[in-house]
Parts: structure tokens; C-alpha cells; sequence
């Protein structure tokens, strides 16, 4: 079975999955966090847990239709924040590593380079937004 990744928030961070390619092209997983401070935004209310603000150079909204099934080895046109808005995918890495992303996670493919990855969609579909990162380099 495989494992479930990001989608864990805490008034603190974010955790994310990272898909990334080593300088061998073989790619690879991880979880990573992205932290969040408080910020106060509207009067009389509690501050707000924010991220950095992160530039983007497009975003869309994208509807995977049902029986798409599986998109065999790819890579992202550039690094990409994926944002799992309904439905659980499944990402497999040049390395064997299979994980399972669930609505509402966040999936951070930087793998522009190297082997790519799989992706597999629920057979109902899946609505995803894709947001191109413009400068974010995660540490």
C-alpha cells in the first residue's frame, strides 16, 4: 500500500509533498514543510496563520476527467505547486517510491528534470489547481 503524504497543517506549517530529481535524474520524495507565521489581517478578529507569499507566473484550474486512470512517466513544465481540490492521487518516482496524495493536500513537483514521475487519478476524476512557482527554491 502506498503511503500518504501532505496535507498536514498545523497553525505552524504546512506539509507537503516534494517530487524532485537528484543530479543522477532519478527522482525522489519527501515531505516537506512550509512554515506559517501569524499575521494580523482584519481588526478584531485572531491574526492569521500565513505563509511566505510565494510568486507565480500562471495558475489554472484543471479538470481530470474520470477514466483518465494513470499519466505515464512526465515532468512538469516548470516547478509546479499542485493544490488536490477533490479526489486521491497516487505519484510514483523513478526510485519505486509510490505515495498517495489526498484532497485537500499540497504537492510541491520540481522534477523538471531527470525520469519524471507517474501520475495516477481516482477513476471518478479529479479537480486540481496547478500554480507555476515563479522563484520559490525549497530548502
Amino acid at each position: 500500500m502506498a503511503a500518504i503524504s501532505g496535507g498536514r497543517g498545523t497553525d505552524e506549517r504546512v506539509t507537503c509533498l516534494r517530487i524532485f530529481a537528484d543530479a543522477h535524474g532519478e527522482t525522489h520524495m519527501e515531505d516537506v514543510d512550509i512554515t506559517l507565521q501569524p499575521r494580523k489581517l482584519f481588526k478584531g478578529n485572531p491574526p492569521l496563520s500565513l505563509s511566505d507569499n510565494l510568486a507565480a507566473s500562471w495558475w489554472h484550474i484543471c479538470h481530470v476527467p474520470a477514466g483518465m486512470c494513470e499519466v505515464d512517466w512526465h515532468n512538469p513544465p516548470q516547478r509546479l505547486l499542485v493544490l488536490n481540490l477533490t479526489g486521491e492521487a497516487e505519484y510514483e518516482t523513478s526510485d519505486g517510491d509510490i505515495r498517495r496524495a489526498a484532497a485537500g493536500s499540497v504537492v510541491l513537483a520540481e522534477d523538471t528534470t531527470g525520469k519524471g514521475h507517474i501520475t495516477r487519478f481516482p477513476p471518478e476524476g479529479q479537480l486540481v489547481v496547478h500554480v507555476a512557482l515563479a522563484d520559490y527554491r525549497s530548502s
